[in-house]
């Protein structure tokens, strides 16, 4: 009797265990559950145990480097490089020294991929460059995360060593952003036609979001079959345009991880959550991001120095929730 829970959300967590996905309503439901109920940890526990049974306890580590800061034109609302946010003046763009020195670090420390960030105006070509020289320097698998692409450069992307490519259509897109949702969408279909893999989350996180909103991007990484996905709470900078509507808490971004991997279901080969914290971890999630250079939710141009977490603080938060960053295979060899 003590542990009985709300017969519908029982009903909804037995069907999405067996990986088959759940429902846009299901979904909604879910996402409605209160926090500190028995039925969020219910939740949190069925998407806990449906990613150790795809995952086994593979931890992942995706180490993000920021290529560059600039005060960015494309002025989304929840950005600390563009130009509106007034933090960034001057461009500034890391040397290939440096990002070689970081790129090493993490291959010495057994990173499962480099996560390449550029700001929208970064020049494509200098990417590939970087991409070049990384690929000949390290065997750490390259993703790039940078604006929207045709298919010529997919494949040119292809050419230079990455394999992957992180890119979202964001909550709040076309209206927090300049950017239409066709044209993202656009994006991921040349992903899947010359053969990157894709990265996807749902973000950036906050309470104006509706459920509606949150849910039909987490069925929209479904049905493009993301290689991972999860969620990510958009970290407000002083002065942001959405300081007024605050920010989740690590407990809403973890409801939302764990609901997140229900709609997956045995599509996805990892499953992420970000700023790296230990209760999404508890909630489904199996990889962290740790992040030098730039980020657009920090006002320091290298976040090393700012938010960015280590990557021996996000492996030692990955084995203190049982996850073993250590097991070799990763989203790039689990199929």
């Amino acid at each position: 009797m003590f542990w009985r829970i709300d017969a519908a959300v029982s009903e909804i967590l037995a069907r999405a265990s067996d990986g088959g996905g759940i429902s846009e309503e299901d979904a909604l439901r879910l996402l409605s559950v209160e926090l500190h109920s028995r039925e969020v940890y219910a939740l949190m526990e069925t998407a806990n145990r449906m990613s150790r049974r795809r995952f086994g306890d593979k931890g992942e580590i995706h180490f993000h480097i920021g290529l560059n800061v600039e005060p960015c034109p494309k002025d989304c609302s929840f950005c600390s490089l563009t130009r509106r946010a007034g933090i960034f003046t001057e461009k500034r763009e890391f040397s290939a020294e440096q990002i070689l020195d970081w790129a090493r670090m993490a291959e010495a420390q057994s990173a499962d991929a480099l996560n390449l960030m550029t700001t929208g105006a970064y020049p494509f070509e200098r990417l590939l460059e970087i991409g070049r020289m990384l690929h000949r320097e390290v065997s750490v698998p390259l993703v790039a995360n940078t604006r929207d692409i045709n298919h010529r450069e997919g494949e040119m992307l292809l050419e230079a060593g990455f394999v992957g490519f992180y890119h979202a259509v964001r909550l709040g897109e076309g209206r927090d952003t300049p950017f239409k949702r066709e044209r993202r969408i656009a994006t991921i279909e040349v992903l899947k036609d010359v053969g990157l893999l894709w990265m996807n989350c749902v973000e950036p996180l906050g309470p104006e979001h509706e459920l509606a909103e949150i849910v039909d991007l987490m069925f929209l990484a479904r049905r493009y079959g993301a290689v991972y996905s999860g969620a990510m709470r958009r970290i407000n900078f002083a002065g942001s345009p959405m300081e007024k509507y605050g920010m989740v808490t690590e407990l809403e971004l973890a409801r939302v991880v764990a609901v997140s991997r229900l709609v997956m279901g045995d599509v996805p080969r990892a499953h992420c959550t970000h700023e790296p914290h230990s209760t999404s971890l508890m909630a489904g999630a199996n990889l962290l991001f740790p992040e030098v250079g730039s980020s657009p939710r920090d006002e320091k141009a290298d976040s090393s120095h700012g938010i960015g977490r280590g990557i021996e603080e996000c492996v030692g938060m990955l084995r203190e929730m049982g996850w073993n960053p250590g097991v070799q295979s990763n989203c790039f060899t689990h199929g």
